[in-house]
């Protein structure tokens, strides 16, 4: 009898306990719909390239969404989790409204130079989020498809990018995100 009591105590908790999380998603707020989102954002690019004047050597279309046109291919390795990428950057919407760059002068040319920041060669760590030395998820995707030394352009869906966070300086929530990218090494 004490055998069964435990078994059936152990299946009320675990089944509770999912129902506890379903309550807590439903009454928490609303849940960023990521599929949904990603759906959106593949029609989103896929018209944008079909439009979109690129010279490049090849496309990559990533299982994630995350487009890679690379337009001067690179010699060496391609990163893996935990690598620190070294690169410069422009970032811009699909409006082509520059929102950041770690170059200063093409922050001067686009009015969003800030002379408080440091325009020095951008690094992070490959996989990992940005409180722990990463970036967007969507450079890992990127970059993971690229030989250092590559220039590309790389199409950031926004589930791998700012999500449909609201408080990114020049990034309207749920923006697709265009990079163009040079590789400068890893370690």
């Amino acid at each position: 009898m004490i055998k069964v009591s435990k078994i059936a105590c152990l299946f009320f908790i675990v089944l509770f306990g999912f129902s506890c999380e379903d309550r807590l998603n439903q009454f928490g707020g609303p849940v960023y719909d990521r599929e949904g989102n990603l759906a959106i954002d593949r029609e989103i690019i896929a018209d944008y390239l079909e439009t979109a004047s690129y010279d490049s050597l090849y496309r990559i279309h990533d299982p994630s969404g995350v487009v890679v046109i690379v337009t001067e291919e690179g010699e060496g390795s391609r990163p893996t989790a935990g690598n620190v990428v070294y690169a410069n950057y422009t970032g811009y919407l699909l409006d082509g409204s520059v929102f950041d760059s770690n170059l200063e002068d093409v922050a001067i040319e686009n009015d969003i130079y800030d002379e408080e920041r440091n325009y020095d060669i951008f690094s992070f760590f490959v996989d990992l989020p940005a409180s722990q030395g990463g970036a967007i998820q969507g450079f890992s995707l990127g970059f993971k498809r690229l030989r250092s030394g590559a220039k590309a352009t790389i199409i950031i869906p926004s589930p791998y990018g700012y999500q449909d966070n609201e408080n990114v300086v020049r990034v309207p929530a749920n923006s697709v995100l265009v990079f163009d990218v040079d590789f400068l090494g890893m370690d």
